[in-house]
């Protein structure tokens, strides 16, 4: 999907979620990487091939 040079990290990468915005829909929570994966607010993500990947915020310090 991603035709910038240089390229973006591809949705199996460690870094995928370096990848820029194609579509953002913050009213609904999530964006659209040029990678083919949805970046919720929650830091959740779905790959394009179907796998979900749950949220990974880093623990808030008390």
């Amino acid at each position: 999907m991603c035709s910038h040079t240089p390229a973006c990290p591809s949705a199996d990468s460690p870094d995928r979620e370096r990848s820029h915005v194609i579509a953002a829909h913050p009213d609904q929570g999530w964006s659209l990487l040029c990678n083919g994966v949805v970046l919720f607010e929650d830091t959740g993500l779905l790959l394009p091939d179907g796998t979900v990947v749950a949220p990974h915020r880093a623990p808030v310090a008390a």
